[in-house]
């Protein structure tokens, strides 16, 4: 999003906020789609529930149990969710209204947060060295309806590659790769996955180097994508590896009361040392960092906040 436009919003935000909130504070129920058990959506939601409720006890935050960013956006739209995390790619088809999303879905941004990397992970004895050689093998890109999914079929689009294409969550690649039953897999998270890290401590592993795919993708999609590494030594391996990143959002109904949207993105950042965020190489909870939402709009009341702390 231009910057004019985005400093006019939050400048004529304030406006917006006082409705939904009572003398003793904003109340009500919300539900926040996360991610898989024990994944790093699902922990960073439980914490930022946690906190929520405890700044504000008239606030009440459901998490729930989701394959992650296209589910949870759909949840949004649907009226099953408040509240979601998704991949900023997955958020910005959903304002459009493509990809996965027929229709454009009316949703907002609270918040910029951390940035995920792109693995793709084989067996160190794999020949596997560029995604191009994917051709023909068996491949995970992670769970249905995931953020994962998305960035790693268009990673495999870039390169031309016809895969045997499994989607399976990271807890199901992990084992499936230990046991044979696949060549390589996919996932988009923090640096180091708790998961991958286990994984490379019992079974030799490499990281694939996605230079060319990030390279390739901001091309075809624009900035959701960028170029980075994962530092050496992250699972193991003695360099850093290129790859593809691309930042997570706070989401919301863009009907969602503003009094309320403005309660929970002060309490995200008043309360930010308590949340576990994923680990990531360059990660920031930082205001001026998560008003970047690109194509999804900061919602009136997320705005009003940001522009308090400016």
């Amino acid at each position: 999003m231009p910057a004019v436009p985005r400093r006019a919003l939050l400048l004529g935000a304030a406006a917006a906020v006082t409705a939904g909130c009572s003398v003793s504070g904003p109340r009500g129920a919300l539900r926040l789609a996360a991610g898989p058990e024990g994944g790093p959506y699902r922990t960073f939601g439980r914490r930022l529930a946690e906190e929520v409720h405890r700044a504000h006890p008239g606030l009440t935050v459901e998490v729930l149990a989701t394959p992650a960013s296209v589910r949870n956006l759909r949840l949004i739209d649907t009226g099953g969710a408040e509240l979601g995390l998704s991949l900023a790619d997955s958020a910005t088809d959903a304002v459009a209204g493509r990809g996965a999303f027929a229709r454009p879905v009316a949703v907002a941004a609270l918040a910029r947060l951390y940035l995920n990397h792109l693995h793709l992970v084989v067996p160190s004895a794999s020949p596997v060295l560029t995604v191009g050689q994917l051709a023909g093998l068996r491949v995970s890109l992670g769970a249905e309806e995931s953020g994962t999914s998305v960035v790693a079929e268009r990673a495999l689009a870039a390169a031309g590659v016809r895969a045997e294409v499994r989607l399976l969550g990271t807890a199901e690649s992990v084992a499936a790769l230990r046991a044979g039953e696949l060549d390589a897999f996919f996932w988009s998270g923090g640096v180091p996955t708790p998961a991958i890290t286990e994984l490379a401590e019992r079974t030799p592993v490499r990281l694939v180097p996605l230079a060319e795919t990030a390279v390739a993708l901001r091309r075809a999609y624009g900035p959701v994508y960028e170029s980075v590494s994962i530092p050496a030594g992250s699972y193991r391996q003695p360099s850093p590896t290129p790859t593809v990143g691309t930042p997570s959002h706070l989401l919301c109904a863009a009907g969602l009361d503003a009094g309320v949207v403005r309660a929970v993105t002060e309490v995200l950042f008043r309360r930010r040392d308590d949340l576990l965020a994923p680990d990531a190489p360059g990660s920031r909870l930082d205001e001026r960092y998560a008003i970047g939402t690109g194509a999804v709009p900061l919602h009136p009341g997320a705005a009003a906040y940001y522009r308090s702390v400016y």
